[in-house]
């Protein structure tokens, strides 16, 4: 089925700008359903957990829905499934929760490829607890490399943490093969989806992962953070908790203080509007864009990553010969042309590329993006 790309831009209120969003790597953004669905909340149900009164009742009601929707989402019982403020935060809690469990001399491997969201938690932890933090290495393509991540595991290994997408080049690892390694060895497979999550289904059972993590603001939803844990893993781990809250539902425990209702309200609705446009006709059309973006890149325009659609979703980091980063992407803003520049908070392949201190500039299209806006981009990029 094909995406009908008009209908779908018309449900955007911000693309009637005119301005060219290809900065969704750092956020998308939102179609009026999810407006909709945050402001009727605080319209008709705002209130806290737990009172006798309806506006209670409706956003009891409303945190049940979220999680049988996240459940929907992932690929797993809702009960499995945790909310909080955002990737980074879930993160750090979920790993000091594990930390309980761990010893020194314990390691930890991580990507090359990673966000910090799935780096510094693990380097703050050992720091903790004397643990060690190994780095998988990708290779020159950008593509990460399983012979090293299979020579560094150990029988100390305890975790395996890696992206299903790289937020920086689009590079797309081989899970099943990371999950498969990390398992041998007797270690969980920790896994950061949040630019994964706009361009393809997830499906935790399938992947087989022990843990989770994604962002709704990067799937046209509003910021949040969302993750899922195995329910047998998690069980057994002491959560750092207020003590009245219960114990069951078992990913309940790791939701401290009270949510952001509104935005669960919001994030309800993104997934609805996923759910109604289909995932095939989204990676069609986004492979489509990619492509198109591969073909026309000027000669003088370096990309890191990979130089087909194969092994990546449509995120390109790239520079423009004689130009800083920064410079180029206030050239693209002043024809309306939204992208980013730096290094997103992929230190790692920053540095394994050479790229540090000024990072690269970063084009990533979602499903609402036109070939009309990736050829205005490559038609800056050849002016400037």
């Amino acid at each position: 089925m094909s995406l009908d790309v008009a209908a779908a831009r018309a449900r955007f209120p911000a693309l009637a700008s005119g301005v060219a969003f290809l900065d969704a790597p750092g956020g998308t953004q939102v179609p009026q359903s999810v407006i909709d669905a945050i402001a009727a909340y605080l319209c008709e149900s705002n209130a806290n957990l737990g009172g006798a009164f309806a506006a209670s009742r409706r956003s009891d009601e409303l945190v049940e829905r979220s999680h049988e929707t996240a459940a929907r989402f992932l690929g797993c019982r809702p009960e499995e499934t945790i909310l909080g403020q955002n990737m980074t935060t879930l993160n750090f809690a979920l790993t000091r929760a594990l930390g309980r469990t761990l010893a020194a001399g314990d390691e930890i491997l991580v990507t090359r490829l990673d966000h910090d969201g799935n780096v510094a938690p693990w380097l703050e932890l050992a720091d903790d607890l004397g643990l060690r933090v190994g780095f998988v290495e990708i290779q020159d393509d950008t593509t990460l490399d399983l012979g090293d991540l299979e020579a560094k595991l150990t029988e100390r290994t305890r975790v395996v943490a890696f992206p299903l997408a790289s937020n920086a080049l689009g590079t797309t690892p081989d899970a099943a093969r990371v999950v498969e390694l990390a398992h041998a060895a007797g270690a969980l497979a920790w896994v950061d989806a949040v630019h994964y999550g706009p361009h393809g289904p997830i499906d935790v059972a399938a992947l087989g992962v022990d843990v989770l993590l994604c962002s709704p603001y990067k799937f046209f939803g509003p910021h949040l953070g969302l993750a899922y844990g195995r329910a047998e893993l998690l069980r057994p781990w002491r959560p750092y908790k207020v003590r009245p809250v219960p114990d069951e539902p078992v990913g309940g425990r790791f939701e401290t203080g009270t949510l952001a209702h509104e935005l669960l309200a919001g994030f309800v609705a993104a997934v609805e509007y996923l759910e109604e446009l289909g995932w095939d006709a989204i990676r069609q059309h986004e492979r489509a864009l990619g492509q198109r973006f591969l073909d026309g890149l000027p000669s003088r325009c370096t990309l890191y990553g990979l130089r087909t659609m194969e092994g990546r979703v449509p995120t390109f980091a790239f520079r423009l010969e004689g130009f800083p980063t920064r410079r180029v992407a206030e050239q693209l803003a002043e024809r309306d042309i939204a992208v980013w520049d730096g290094d997103y908070y992929a230190f790692e392949a920053m540095e394994r590329l050479g790229l540090q201190p000024d990072g690269a500039v970063r084009a990533g299209f979602v499903h609402y993006n036109t070939f009309a806006e990736v050829d205005r981009l490559l038609d800056a990029l050849a002016e400037i």
